[in-house]
């Protein structure tokens, strides 16, 4: 997808942004594009996703964001700007509430015990970074769950699906509301960025390409259904 048309399609919240965050999206677009086409997604808007499958995805995402939120927390804690860490609080706590809402509806109370292998891996991937590295660089490896799910939203959105489940899934990601946070969390990148030097920005773009490539591992990880090895 040309970005361009990225921020077009983003209503133009981007418009006056439109730096750095170009670069990283240009880093992962390969990953986004096979991202779109797994038969996760896809299955999402032609009928062909199991019910059950999205149902392990939103127990394992219950899990994921659980983890997510403590990292938005930790990664407040260390915002050069006070508005900042106000911002990402407030995202840690819409991360729960508003899942929550969507998964105690559609799984009326059914819960993963554990992780499967791969979330356990992003999550602590996620914690790690933001704990022991600079703002920008925790930053920069959270970013791909905000991003790509609002892309993906919209994307998916064209399509609709005849599911209501997986149209109110849809609904949530492409929501002009949604890609308002989206766009907070973009602006603080954008901001960073310019007080980075070229090794800084290495970094920041590894680990937004690490996270992205997570972030297609979830998928593959709810359609495989994926659990530990029998010991």
């Amino acid at each position: 997808m040309r970005l361009v048309a990225l921020f077009c399609l983003a209503g133009r919240l981007l418009a006056s942004d439109a730096r750095f965050t170009d670069e990283l999206w240009i880093q992962i677009e390969p990953i986004y594009s096979k991202t779109l086409q797994h038969p996760f997604l896809a299955g999402l808007t032609d009928g062909t996703l199991p019910h059950e499958r999205f149902e392990f995805y939103l127990e394992q995402d219950a899990l994921y964001l659980t983890a997510f939120s403590e990292a938005l927390k930790m990664l407040a804690s260390k915002a050069p700007r006070e508005e900042w860490g106000a911002v990402l609080n407030k995202h840690a706590t819409e991360a729960i509430d508003a899942e929550r809402q969507l998964h105690d509806s559609i799984l009326r109370g059914k819960r993963a015990r554990e992780m499967a292998p791969t979330n356990y891996a992003y999550t602590n991937h996620l914690l790690a970074t933001v704990a022991r590295r600079p703002f920008a660089e925790g930053l920069a490896a959270l970013l791909p769950c905000y991003w790509i799910y609002w892309e993906a939203g919209k994307d998916l959105k064209k399509r609709g699906s005849k599911n209501a489940d997986y149209q109110r899934w849809i609904d949530q990601y492409s929501d002009a509301s949604y890609g308002e946070t989206v766009a907070q969390a973009l602006r603080m990148m954008n901001s960073e960025a310019e007080r980075l030097d070229a090794r800084a920005r290495g970094r920041v773009k590894r680990l937004f390409i690490l996270s992205a490539r997570y972030e297609y591992m979830f998928w593959d990880m709810a359609w495989r259904e994926e659990r530990w090895p029998p010991l």
